[in-house]
C-alpha cells in the first residue's frame, strides 16, 4: 500500500505543504524582478522598487535561481508521478492557474537571460540551458498529470 492509504491524515499535511510550495514560485519570480498574479499584491516600498532582473542579476544568482527551480519542478513531478491521488488536493490551491501563470512570466524570461549573456565557459551556458528545458519539460508533465487526474479521469469513470 500506499503511505497515504495508510495515512490519511497525510492529505492535510500536503494541504498545508501547498502554499509553501507556491511561495517558491513567487520568490523565483521576485527575484527576477517579476510580478506574479495572483500572488498577494502587496504594495511596494518605493525604495524596494528593484530594478534587478534576470538578464541583469550576478551569473551566480542566475545559476542558483535556475538550479532551485529545476530542483522544485523535478520533485514536484516525482511525487506526482508516483502519487496521482495528490492532484486533488494540488487543484484545491488552483496549482495548474498558478503553474501556468508562473511558467508564462519566468520561463521566457530566464531562457532569455540565458541567452544572452556572455560566458567565459560555454559548458556553464549548456549546463543552464539543460536544466531551464528540463524545468519546463517537468513543469508540462506535471500540468499534465494535474489536468488528467482532475478533469479528464473523473470524466472516464
Amino acid at each position: 500500500g500506499n503511505i497515504f492509504t495508510q495515512q490519511p491524515s497525510y492529505f492535510s499535511d500536503l494541504d498545508e505543504t501547498l502554499p509553501t510550495v507556491l511561495q517558491v514560485f513567487n520568490n523565483i519570480l521576485h527575484k527576477c524582478g517579476l510580478q506574479c498574479e495572483g500572488a498577494s499584491a502587496e504594495p511596494q516600498k518605493l525604495e524596494e522598487k528593484v530594478s534587478v532582473t534576470a538578464g541583469n542579476m550576478p551569473l551566480q544568482e542566475l545559476k542558483d535561481i535556475v538550479l532551485y527551480l529545476c530542483d522544485t519542478c523535478t520533485t514536484l513531478w516525482a511525487f506526482l508521478d508516483v502519487f496521482p491521488l495528490a492532484s486533488q488536493t494540488f487543484q484545491k490551491h488552483e496549482f495548474c492557474y498558478r503553474l501556468a501563470s508562473f511558467y508564462e512570466l519566468a520561463i521566457p524570461e530566464l531562457e532569455s537571460a540565458i541567452k544572452k549573456r556572455h560566458y567565459e565557459d560555454n559548458s556553464v551556458f549548456a549546463d543552464l540551458w539543460r536544466r531551464i528545458s528540463h524545468s519546463r519539460k517537468k513543469m508540462m508533465e506535471v500540468f499534465h498529470i494535474l489536468i488528467n487526474q482532475v478533469c479528464l479521469q473523473p470524466i472516464l469513470e
